[in-house]
């Protein structure tokens, strides 16, 4: 009798721990924590979340049933920055821009603790019962299901860095986004000292998001005035993805109720650039196999060496899956901390691909994509590198030593989307790994923003030319 009631109250125990639980089954959440609007989300081209807010007995009723499966307008992941359609193409007029299915993940639900009473459900899009080629999470899975063939897996930590200014995003807005102030108004890197508001911004974010089942590892100020970083810790690709697109959610949520404006602009001003850096690692059955185990660990195996000539070769023929906008293009200065050439090296900043670690957490930073980048797409990008190099069995050229910026025989990062955009619809290497379709797709939505900026008069125009020209 005393074991049966220890059993129970052990169950008990441990069905508490699960209600309360940031993460889990949907109506599990809804029940243990008030929850009274479901977010139905999927991810956009663009990386943020696109869907609806239900009332969460509704949506509860809707997902019991067999017969009911949410939809949205598919032109959602074939869109440009202002929900501006494509004039041609799969997600254009042509197509009577219909539904495309969402797949929730029922067991993956999530509080939103910035958002009180909420939770979020992410759903995959689908179309005639399976994933939609063209939805970003389809494109990533492909990557990682072509890796998994090979007896890897691939874990990944993200760094992101981002501008806060004082006021919210509506104020700036109103002053049409001119003369802006950074939280803070100096050099910042690495210092402690940090003004009561960005102190405060930066312990109510550490707060929600552990709130949510995202604990931040880290967050820093950087270089540039109101710049931050924040660092998550290594996990599972797919979840890495989830974890970075919530992570801006909140940080624009939180940034708002304290006053303030978070930008994820690659480059939101001159001189200043934002970068999202994703540290890679490969796993098989006996573990991290990156490193050689030589020298003092921080020498790369054969097959880390493929992975990094793979990368090397891959990238630059998939620029926009990592600097999918204009202004991405503006961040690669001249020793700027973003790569201007597509070199690689051991524990080196100037470089694009960056051998960081030791032994068995030996990794690869690839420091090519801004903080305007989607995850989802740019490790498609990248996972898709390392599997040709692998494939292929390629050898990368030498290191970069010292100042990579100075290597005039590596590649140059592309100058701007077009010179990007030209490279990618004719690479027959980004169709092969990527597909011909998908290619097209990603290239309607670059042209898109091309063709947005492409009639419009700049202020560096005016500066140059009102009275010179």
């Amino acid at each position: 009798m005393r074991a049966t009631m220890r059993a129970a109250r052990a169950r008990a125990d441990r069905t508490a721990a699960d209600f309360a639980a940031p993460v889990g089954p949907l109506h599990q959440l809804v029940d243990s924590h008030c929850i009274d609007t479901v977010l139905l989300a999927a991810v956009d081209v663009q990386g943020r979340l696109k869907g609806k807010a239900y009332d969460a007995q509704v949506l509860l009723e809707r997902l019991r049933s067999d017969r009911i499966i949410p939809e949205m307008c598919g032109y959602v992941i074939g869109t440009d920055l202002g929900m501006t359609a494509s004039k041609a193409g799969e997600f254009s007029w042509d197509s009577g821009f219909g539904d495309v299915a969402l797949l929730p993940g029922l067991g993956r639900a999530r509080v939103l603790p910035w958002l009180p009473g909420t939770a979020v459900l992410l759903a995959d899009p689908i179309t005639g019962g399976w994933p939609h080629p063209l939805a970003p999470i389809t494109l990533l899975n492909e990557q990682l299901d072509r890796l998994s063939a090979l007896g890897l897996a691939a874990r990944v930590g993200i760094e992101t860095e981002f501008l806060l200014y004082e006021g919210t995003a509506r104020d700036a807005a109103a002053i049409g986004w001119r003369g802006l102030r950074p939280a803070t108004w100096d050099n910042r890197d690495y210092a402690l000292d940090q003004p009561g508001s960005v102190a405060a911004f930066g312990a109510r974010l550490r707060q929600v998001l552990a709130g949510a089942g995202l604990p931040v590892e880290a967050v820093k100020l950087e270089g540039a005035p109101g710049q931050v970083e924040v660092t998550f810790p290594y996990g599972e690709t797919r979840a890495m993805c989830e974890q970075n697109v919530l992570f801006k959610h909140a940080a624009r949520s939180v940034a708002d109720e304290q006053g303030l404006a978070a930008s994820f602009m690659a480059a939101p001003s001159s001189g200043v650039g934002s970068g999202m850096h994703l540290h890679v690692s490969l796993h098989a059955s006996g573990g991290p196999v990156l490193g050689s185990g030589l020298d003092d660990g921080t020498a790369l195996s054969e097959l880390g060496e493929q992975a990094v000539a793979g990368l090397l070769a891959v990238l630059p023929a998939t620029a926009p899956l990592w600097a999918p906008y204009v202004n991405s293009y503006r961040r690669y200065g001249d020793h700027s901390f973003a790569p201007a050439r597509f070199t690689w090296g051991r524990d080196n900043r100037s470089c694009a691909v960056r051998v960081v670690g030791h032994g068995r957490s030996l990794r690869l930073e690839i420091r090519l994509p801004g903080a305007d980048a989607n995850p989802v797409l740019a490790l498609a990008a990248v996972l898709a590198g390392i599997r040709h190099g692998i494939e292929a069995s390629l050898k990368p050229c030498a290191a970069s030593v010292g100042d990579a910026y100075q290597d005039a025989a590596a590649k140059a990062v592309p100058r701007s989307l077009a010179e990007a955009l030209a490279g990618f619809e004719t690479s027959t290497l980004a169709a092969g790994l990527l597909g011909e379709r998908v290619v097209a797709h990603l290239a309607s939505v670059a042209r898109l923003d091309l063709d947005h900026h492409a009639a419009r008069v700049t202020d560096a125009e005016l500066e140059r030319g009102f009275a010179q020209a």
